[in-house]
């Protein structure tokens, strides 16, 4: 799954059609037969086969490894809405269309994670648009009555569950810098599933990183926190909107506001170690998604190595890294 999305704005008008008429309602989805409920401008990748080089080489699970990349800019919700994501295409529509022909690459790359988080893996949703057909593969299942991907049913609205954890995932998905980078997605989906993990998974994917959670299709926001210590002066990561300093980042902001510790908000999953089933923010309770990264997506400086992350400079600061950046010109 991918990285940051674009600034959070009020609430968009396709935002609220979508809820109401749902994706399938717009969006032609072809279910394949596996089970069901199981589970800017970003450079082009291929996750299928990059999930499948990880299957063939380490065992790992597919069904909670993905790529990060969704940059913040991609994080408006103008075309989003509720109601579905149904078989009877959503190609006709005029108001996502009108959304999509905004902004094509940056809508194309939103659509994308919306398919990944909610969709199953035997699911892909399809669009046509200017006489090109986008396909977006699904992946996690977190939100099974909205995809219609419970055998036998049919897409309905979103549920304010499943509004939540699509919302909490995407978040998940989004970096400061629009880097892909590959992350173990933990949690339940709105059936209470959870998505499936390994001990091989949670071995090479040490790291707790962060928890997410909030509603942008309700207009509340989206929130992260750490999983984990704040990083220290010299320490940095792409994957900042949920993995902060003591100074705080603001990189993110508005989409993403980081609210400090996740023990600060959330309530362990009593069942299940290593996410949350309910964090709480203004009062108001939602269904998170927390991540882990592996160790050495957390960069040093004095590494030898300038991350993307880290600033030239005279000192040993992240931000002011001589060693590995060199001196401003």
């Amino acid at each position: 799954m991918r990285q940051c999305l674009s600034r959070f704005e009020s609430r968009p008008s396709f935002l609220r059609e979508l809820t109401a008429w749902g994706l399938p309602a717009l969006l032609s989805v072809t279910i394949g037969c596996g089970p069901a409920g199981m589970g800017d401008g970003e450079p082009n990748e291929s996750t299928g086969t990059h999930e499948e080089g990880l299957v063939s080489t380490n065992g790992l699970s597919t069904n909670g490894l993905s790529t990060n990349g969704l940059s913040t800019n991609g994080l408006s919700t103008n075309g989003l809405s509720t109601n579905g994501l149904s078989t009877n295409g959503l190609s006709t529509n005029g108001v996502f269309n009108t959304w999509f022909s905004a902004n094509p690459a940056q809508a194309e790359m939103l659509m994308k994670y919306v398919a990944r988080c909610a969709l199953s893996p035997t699911q892909t949703l399809s669009y046509t648009h200017g006489g090109t057909t986008y396909s977006w593969p699904g992946s996690l299942g977190l939100a099974p009555s909205w995809t219609g991907s419970v055998a036998g049913s049919q897409p309905q609205p979103a549920s304010v569950t499943e509004q939540q954890v699509v919302s909490a995932c995407l978040a998940a998905h989004a970096n400061k810098f629009g880097v892909h980078v590959n992350i173990s997605v933990l949690g339940k989906g709105a059936s209470n599933v959870a998505i499936p993990s390994t001990p091989e998974e949670l071995q090479l994917f040490s790291k707790p990183e962060a928890c997410f959670f909030g509603n942008l299709f309700a207009n509340e926001g989206l929130f992260a926190a750490n999983d984990t210590s704040y990083l220290s002066y010299d320490e940095s990561t792409v994957r900042t909107c949920g993995l902060s300093s003591w100074s705080g980042d603001a990189a993110c902001a508005p989409a993403i506001a980081h609210v400090g510790n996740c023990l600060d908000h959330c309530q362990a999953d009593p069942l299940r170690g290593g996410f949350y089933k309910s964090c709480t923010y203004n009062g108001k309770p939602y269904r998170p998604i927390s991540t882990r990264i592996r160790p050495q997506d957390i960069y040093r400086c004095g590494d030898g190595v300038c991350q993307i992350s880290e600033q030239c400079g005279t000192g040993t600061a992240a931000n002011n890294c001589a060693s590995d950046c060199g001196a401003c010109p």
